[in-house]
């Protein structure tokens, strides 16, 4: 697991709660599941344990019985399925009972001949006084395709119509290459804003890169994020077993959105 280099001092990570001016404290999972070809058992603990309200999937299951897999991982973790998965090309969306769902979309993205589709998950949740778009993505291993991939993403989030967005992700790629200087440069980078907990997410048993990571506009204040190790009940057995990646939790206060508010 990390070494005592990557780790942050422990702090305190904000539970979910709503505020009295409607703004809303959210916590935010970013996770690469590998198709659920690992410990399953693991991988529901890990996420229960890190009481996400939202979880942002990188390669769900896409074939045979897919929809069944994916909700049953939802049901271990006391979560629902939102959106995603074979449709979005392997991201998907998971959230609690908290949120209240105003709409869905899962999209394509152009596919280069001998490369993987790939695709966005998304939604348009509230909580709370707080409206805000959410993305899940899983960005391509060619450099080119990447990159662009990169602004169909940016366009995406404006494609959504709220005040703040949430992405997140595998990215393939470390925060000083392009594409996640790109996001970076429009997005606050959580782990940046307020580190917490573990920073390298690739690879679970020797963690040496950070290749995941959420992100989300200026204006909703980060808390707190990082690899949730140490975690109450998040175990390094768990985080090793439960896929080939390590997950991205992230505490967030979303400020209320006037018209979230006013409706009933």
């Amino acid at each position: 697991m990390p070494t005592s280099a990557t780790r942050r001092p422990p702090l305190t990570l904000p539970n979910s709660h709503t505020e009295p001016d409607g703004s809303a404290v959210v916590r935010v999972l970013s996770y690469n599941i590998r198709s659920m070809r690992d410990d399953t058992a693991a991988l529901a603990r890990v996420i229960s344990a890190s009481a996400p309200d939202l979880v942002l999937i990188q390669e769900a299951p896409r074939f045979f019985r897919w929809r069944k897999y994916l909700a049953r991982l939802a049901a271990a973790s006391d979560l629902v399925v939102l959106s995603g998965g074979a449709t979005a090309a392997g991201p998907a969306l998971l959230c609690s009972l908290r949120a209240t769902v105003e709409r869905t979309e899962d999209v394509l993205l152009p596919l280069t001949p001998g490369l993987h589709r790939r695709g966005f998950a998304t939604a348009v949740v509230r909580f709370g006084g707080a409206r805000v778009g959410v993305l899940s993505c899983h960005l391509s291993l060619q450099k080119d395709e990447r990159y662009a991939q990169g602004g169909i993403l940016i366009d995406q989030l404006a494609a959504l119509g709220t005040p703040h967005v949430i992405a997140g992700g595998d990215l393939n790629e470390r925060p000083g290459g392009r594409t996640f200087r790109r996001l970076a440069g429009e997005l606050q980078d959580c782990w940046a804003v307020r580190p917490w907990g573990g920073e390298y997410t690739s690879t679970p048993t020797d963690p040496h890169q950070r290749i995941d990571a959420l992100f989300t506009t200026p204006g909703v204040e980060v808390l707190g994020c990082g690899v949730p190790v140490g975690l109450p009940g998040v175990t390094d057995a768990d985080l090793k077993a439960a896929t080939d990646h390590l997950p991205v939790l992230a505490a967030l206060r979303l400020p209320p959105t006037p018209e979230a508010k006013d409706r009933p």
